[in-house]
């Protein structure tokens, strides 16, 4: 199971003990942010997509979707979200569990700056009804990042 990969992953970096696991799902904003008892904004959802025939992620708070426009601009093309089948082939994990941790090589992460307004915020785990938390800083170390992005507006 995906959720014990990541945990596996994140024993490299002293985390695995805060894992969470819920009895209902997380597998969107809205319900995350209920499992966890917080805003949704708070949630950082992990954004597959394709560019240039490589996997990439995109973590973004849970409130903003993809600007078309800046997505373009940065990476060349226009954003095309993976299927769910290409989400567990290329990145590792499934739809609604899609984190930056553990992934499969060859995958790049990018952080978008939507989530810098926060102290903490909260990744899924690997599986539809996981989370932690994480300082943005404790988000950088693990998730092995490539850089730093602007490609999101809010939502309408």
């Amino acid at each position: 199971m995906s959720v014990e990969k990541v945990k596996k992953y994140l024993e490299g970096y002293g985390l695995s003990d805060r894992v969470m696991e819920f009895g209902v799902s997380s597998a969107t904003v809205e319900l995350a942010a209920e499992a966890l008892g917080c805003e949704p904004c708070r949630i950082a959802k992990t954004l597959s997509f394709m560019v240039d025939g490589k996997p990439i992620l995109i973590v973004a708070a849970g409130d903003v979707k993809v600007d078309n426009h800046k997505y373009k601009a940065r990476f060349g093309t226009k954003a095309k979200m993976l299927t769910p089948d290409e989400a567990v082939a290329l990145i590792g994990h499934a739809v609604g569990g899609v984190c930056p941790f553990a992934v499969n090589d060859g995958v790049a992460v990018y952080l978008d700056e939507s989530l810098k307004r926060f102290q903490t915020v909260f990744p899924a785990c690997g599986s539809s009804n996981s989370a932690i938390e994480l300082t943005i800083p404790e988000l950088e170390h693990c998730s092995g990042f490539d850089s730093w992005v602007d490609v999101t507006k809010p939502r309408e």
